[in-house]
Order: C-alpha cells, then sequence, then structure tokens
C-alpha cells in the first residue's frame, strides 16, 4: 500500500511571500506619514503598524526554532516591550516625539535582524568548515 502526502495548498499558492509584501509596505508607509508629519487619517494606524510590526519581524527572525504560534505571541510581546521601553527612555531624557519613536524603533529593529543575518552567516560559514 502506498501513502502519499498531501499539502494543504496547491503548488505556487503559498501566501506568505505575499502577506510579507504587503505587511512591509503598509509599515513602511505609515513610518513614512509619521516622518513627513502627514495629515492623513492613515497616519496613526498605519504608524501604529510599523511600531509594533517592525521590531516584532525582527524577534520572530531571531526564534526561528518556535512553533508558529509561540513565534507570533513572543514576537508581539517583545514588540510591546522594546515600545514601551523607548517611549520610557525617550521620556526619561525629555526627547519625546512620534518621529523620534519611529526612527528609534526603525533603527532597533534593523539592528535585530541585522544581528540575526550575521548569526546564521556565522554558523552557516561554520559547517562549511
Amino acid at each position: 500500500m502506498h501513502t502519499t502526502r498531501t499539502s494543504s495548498t496547491a503548488p505556487g499558492r503559498d501566501l506568505t511571500p505575499l502577506l510579507a509584501g504587503a505587511a512591509t509596505a503598509v509599515g513602511g508607509l505609515g513610518a513614512l506619514l509619521a516622518l513627513t508629519g502627514s495629515d492623513s487619517p492613515l497616519r496613526a494606524p498605519l504608524t501604529l503598524f510599523f511600531l509594533l510590526a517592525a521590531p516584532a519581524a525582527g524577534i520572530a527572525a531571531a526564534l526561528r526554532g518556535f512553533d508558529p504560534f509561540a513565534r507570533v505571541l513572543t514576537s508581539l510581546a517583545g514588540s510591546v516591550v522594546l515600545n514601551m521601553l523607548v517611549a520610557q527612555g525617550m521620556l526619561a531624557t525629555h526627547r519625546w516625539s512620534a518621529r523620534g519613536g519611529v526612527v528609534a524603533m526603525a533603527v532597533l529593529s534593523a539592528l535585530i535582524l541585522l544581528l540575526v543575518l550575521m548569526r546564521r552567516r556565522r554558523t552557516a560559514k561554520g559547517r562549511d568548515l
């Protein structure tokens, strides 16, 4: 008897890259609206999406071995914590601004992603030896 496995999605129908691209575009638009000081009604929700999604993406990349639900939950919780720490630091130094918060979260998110990429590259290089 021969057992065949079927995937839940048809070949070529994986929407993950499409959703990731859409989330990146929405987050980038939110950061752009916040940095330019636009009066658009979409500014607040898109900026909030950027502030939550950017660090969450970096943290999720670092938690590659977790199951998907734990990864999402942990990365969102870490994103909220990072946002609160940045806001607290900005308030403590009397440098609070929405633009500064967006820039700080973009820099922190980029640093997290850079560290993850460097770690993966180093472990891959170690396997080649």
